[in-house]
């Protein structure tokens, strides 16, 4: 709760100042419209956080705000209309901004396509092609339940989730404290820890063994589906951006050069196949990209790709594109409001550089790792 009372201060204080904008001119955002990302659309979220992320949910209401308070200081346009304008350099009267939702949910389908509609707004929706009208479910979704189960339904310890780990070759992973504010942060702590260190067969394999161990099919059921081929269609026929978000959510920078290049390329080889259009998009699972990434998209025919911090390729500058990925709690206040001052920040990624800014390592060069690495890689913050 104090840190909350101490960030809306801080955002208020930023705000009314104009400080706000300076400081995000320093963090990179100077020159680069905003494009903003979403997960999870939902009614309420008592209905939907047992069975979701929370850190990916927001409600139709809040989204709305977000809107609302966008529209008043934006203009939306479509990732077409913005790529354009990078490519150019063209400039409009009134800044811009984006609006793009990941990993193609039937949520979106169900709550946000219609508020969307309603507005006007033009938005995009990268879409995991491999789950599409499979009824099959995301591996992260299926990780984040299986641990929560494991801590919270079945009184797991740590231990005894390390030793499962252990069972099959992989040691678990440590966490940052800051990552760990208390007990009940351990599941989203451990989803996140291993996701961001294992390739996908290797996640595939710890979740099998939990859902097998728990007997986890009903929380299995209840996690949120993938749009429909049909869904899809309609959204794409309402003038909405269907976009690549590669073929089954792997992380790609923990796997093997091929690996990255069958997820790109049969990706957008099967929505072109599908939607009968040039795919030219292209968002990286959890934002993540290095020196062998950003090339495979290149490679793949991909003109424009999306990240969740604020490096970029100085070779391709137009696949490192920055986004901001907000849910429902990240522009609200100390009383759990909508707050103005916090989305400014957020938007204009004030808090980033006063966090210190990204965390990742965008060089495939790491202690042995999947990619064989070619050449140098330079980020900067321009």
């Amino acid at each position: 709760m104090l840190r909350q009372w101490v960030k809306s201060g801080a955002a208020h204080a930023l705000c009314w100042s104009g400080t706000g904008k300076w400081i995000g001119s320093l963090a990179g955002r100077r020159n680069l419209p905003v494009v903003l990302g979403y997960h999870n659309v939902v009614e309420r979220l008592p209905d939907t956080a047992r069975t979701s992320i929370p850190a990916m949910l927001i409600t139709r209401a809040m989204l709305e705000r977000h809107l609302d308070w966008l529209g008043k200081r934006y203009q939306f346009v479509s990732l077409d209309e913005l790529g354009d304008m990078l490519q150019t350099g063209a400039s409009r009267t009134k800044p811009v901004a984006a609006v793009t939702f990941d990993d193609g949910y039937r949520d979106f389908y169900d709550h946000a396509f219609p508020l969307l509609r309603r507005k006007g707004v033009p938005a995009a929706v990268f879409v995991v092609t491999g789950l599409i009208g499979t009824g099959r479910k995301q591996v992260h979704d299926r990780l984040y339940l299986a641990l929560a189960a494991a801590f919270l339904s079945h009184g797991r310890s740590p231990r005894d989730v390390a030793r499962a780990l252990g069972r099959l070759g992989i040691q678990a992973p440590e966490i940052p404290p800051h990552r760990l504010k208390h007990a009940a942060g351990m599941p989203f702590a451990l989803t996140r820890a291993l996701l961001e260190t294992l390739p996908q067969a290797q996640i595939l394999r710890v979740v099998e063994e939990l859902e097998s161990e728990l007997d986890l099919e009903q929380s299995v059921e209840a996690a949120p589906e993938a749009l429909t081929w049909e869904m899809v269609a309609e959204i794409r026929g309402a003038g909405m951006t269907i976009a690549s978000h590669t073929r089954t959510h792997a992380f790609l920078t923990n796997e093997k050069r091929q690996r990255v290049l069958e997820e790109v390329v049969e990706s957008r080889r099967e929505l072109e196949k599908r939607l009968g259009t040039t795919v030219k998009h292209f968002a990286y699972p959890d934002g993540r990209f290095d020196d062998v990434t950003v090339p495979a998209v290149a490679e793949a025919g991909y003109r424009f790709a999306y990240t969740t911090c604020l490096h970029r390729d100085l070779s391709h500058p137009l696949l490192t594109i920055p986004r901001k990925v907000l849910w429902q709690n990240s522009c609200l206040d100390a009383n759990g409001r909508f707050s103005p001052a916090i989305m400014s920040c957020q938007v204009n990624r004030t808090f980033d550089l006063i966090a210190g800014g990204c965390e990742t390592r965008h060089s495939s060069a790491l202690d042995g790792g999947a990619h064989t690495a070619k050449g140098s890689f330079q980020v900067t913050v321009p």
